[in-house]
């Protein structure tokens, strides 16, 4: 699976880390509708963090179609809110 966060790039990532990465989505969501926003922050960084040491990087001039986009690092509740379906960040 290829992952974009925004502002950053793209990593490949193994579908096996689907389960754990959505844990933190679930995570982020609750904090989102609570309006917690240190934890909203908090979760959002570890997420992102994951992503980064579990997936492998793509080089900078690669253009593979991504799977999922993740928001960047300082983005708002708002804009997180705004790229949510359904399932949240994460499907499954």
């Amino acid at each position: 699976m290829i992952v974009r966060i925004m502002g950053e790039g793209q990593v490949r990532l193994d579908d096996s880390h689907l389960t754990e990465l959505n844990k933190l989505d679930d995570e982020l969501l609750a904090e989102m509708e609570s309006g917690d926003e240190a934890g909203f922050r908090r979760t959002l960084t570890t997420l992102l963090d994951q992503v980064r040491r579990l997936g492998a990087p793509l080089p900078d001039d690669a253009l593979e179609p991504s799977d999922l986009i993740l928001p960047s690092p300082d983005a708002t509740l708002e804009e997180v809110r705004a790229m949510l379906t359904d399932e949240g960040l994460i499907p499954g």
